[in-house]
């Protein structure tokens, strides 16, 4: 380090030794001998010396290119050289060569840098903004915008002084129109990966493509809800995965489109069983589940395909109410059983339950009967096959497949027609956004199936319950209830009365899967 009675160096081995020394001394022992109070001044004279340092090594790097002192190497640009002797990344050589070059045209803001008026971000901010300039004006304007930066003014200020001197110029003189300069050729996007496949991008964009990529950000960048703990670089990030999923779903990428339009052709179960000969159709599904004679197993007929792909689906309400009855049927027939007369005795029985072993039975009884009229050949299959004519009257497809590698197209639809928008409480994204969750994976023994599948966005899905550890619940009635890792619960419903809150069951209670058919 240097003491009194030392000189300036003379020679540039002098320097690099004194230079050598002193950064040696900054970091230890000199960061452990200074106070708190003193950190701060520290680091901004250091950040002087490092705009310092990058003068000097744009200086020698200028020269060494100037020179082609690469060549003796057995290198062909000053780039390959630094990622070869320097060991640094491509990128990191491609930016150093790229300043280097910015401080030769832009002398007075390398000035500025060397002198600890402007650091070296700054700088490169400013080049930026005067290279498209004459020279002459280029020289005037940085000298403003240096001087005007060494006086205290902030980055948006300079920003306007900027934009105001090009625009002087070009209502004065104008761009050649022999050598337009808009920008346009200067494009790039390069995108890197590292070794475990995350990405880095880096890139120059035209203002067009800089604003439509803002509007994207801005539009599926959004928070969520009071869940969404992410900051706006995350919710960038997330957003710009979104909308290239969005792309690739839309089949608008090319070699990735020439599926069929396809209609699917929504069907109620009460309206089925209000048609002209669904109480026959009825009476002889129920005889047969008994075994009895006279089961029908209803038409069969291709379905009918112009210009379009039709699929019924038939749909249904589950109210609760029934199950209500159902229970006080239940518990009536129990007490006669039993030999149990007093009059009161089910309804008193009943209300007996608490309401969180009340509303256990009512989604016990729920998930069997939905099971009970939905599958191959229940009663939605027979009444659909048995009154309606082709193409609503086609074979039946299997929904819940067990384990699958992937999720069938089938079931798929099914669930987006279910759901409507991500099935997350409180969360109205469209189907397009939404990818297939599995609530109890199948690594756990959870099947491919309607009953175990939801509809969620990226970011629910994605984040809060592969990332965050959020669990999710659906309930009977297609309501949902979603689970925090710190406690937080989420209803997509209000409780109903009487029964206490759907959703206080344990978390991971799906119920049975059934193969089921649409």
């Amino acid at each position: 380090m240097c003491t009194e009675g030392d000189t300036a160096p003379v020679t540039v081995t002098d320097a690099l030794r004194m230079a050598e020394a002193a950064l040696g001394y900054l970091r230890d022992p000199g960061t452990a001998s200074l106070l708190p109070a003193e950190l701060g001044g520290v680091l901004e004279s250091v950040g002087v010396l490092s705009g310092k340092l990058a003068a000097a090594r744009a200086a020698i790097l200028a020269r060494f290119e100037a020179e082609r002192a690469y060549a003796a190497d057995g290198h062909g640009s000053a780039t390959a050289w630094l990622r070869a002797r320097g060991r640094m990344t491509g990128q990191a050589a491609a930016a150093e060569v790229r300043q280097m070059r910015q401080f030769r045209d832009h002398p007075v803001i390398e000035d500025a840098v060397a002198a600890g008026e402007v650091s070296q971000s700054w700088a490169a901010k400013l080049a930026e903004w005067t290279r498209r300039l004459p020279g002459d004006w280029r020289h005037d304007v940085d000298k403003l915008l240096a001087d005007t930066a060494s006086a205290g003014a902030n980055l948006e200020d300079l920003a306007i002084i900027a934009r105001a001197a090009y625009e002087t110029w070009r209502q004065q003189s104008g761009p050649d129109p022999d050598e337009p300069d808009d920008g346009f050729d200067d494009r790039f996007l390069k995108l890197g990966t590292t070794l475990d496949n995350a990405g880095r991008v880096n890139g120059s964009l035209t203002p067009e493509c800089t604003a439509a990529l803002q509007a994207v950000l801005d539009s599926l960048g959004k928070k969520a809800g009071p869940e969404d703990e992410r900051t706006e670089a995350q919710r960038y990030h997330d957003a710009l995965q979104l909308a290239c999923e969005l792309l690739l779903r839309s089949r608008l990428v090319p070699d990735r489109a020439g599926a069929d339009t396809r209609v699917d052709a929504v069907i109620d179960l009460a309206r089925l069983l209000g048609l002209p000969g669904a109480s026959e159709l009825h009476e002889a599904w129920l005889a047969a589940l008994t075994g009895e004679h006279g089961y029908l197993g209803g038409l069969h007929a291709e379905a009918a395909a112009c210009d379009a792909l039709i699929t019924p689906v038939v749909t249904g309400h589950l109210d609760l109410a029934v199950v209500d009855q159902m229970i006080d049927v239940i518990v009536a027939h129990l007490d006669r059983a039993g030999g149990d007369h007093v009059s009161s005795g089910a309804s008193d029985r009943s209300q007996a339950l608490s309401p969180q072993a009340r509303q256990a039975l009512r989604y016990a009884i729920a998930r069997l009967a939905v099971d009970l009229v939905a599958g191959p050949d229940r009663l939605a299959s027979i009444l659909r096959r048995g009154l309606l004519d082709a193409p609503y009257n086609s074979k039946s497809v299997i929904l819940d497949v067990g384990v699958s590698a992937a999720i069938p197209g089938a079931l798929r639809r099914a669930i987006q027609l279910r759901a409507r928008h991500c099935e997350w409480p409180g969360c109205r994204k469209p189907p397009a956004h939404g990818d297939i969750h599995h609530l109890r994976h199948q690594a756990d023994g959870g099947e491919t199936s309607i009953s175990n599948c939801v509809l969620l966005c990226q970011f629910h899905h994605d984040i809060c319950i592969h990332r965050w550890g959020w669990r999710l619940v659906l309930h009977p009635d297609g309501t949902t209830t979603a689970y925090g890792p710190r406690g937080q619960v989420q209803h997509s419903h209000g409780p109903p009365g009487g029964t206490g809150p759907p959703g206080t069951g344990p978390p991971d209670d799906q119920g049975p899967s059934r193969r089921r058919a649409a």
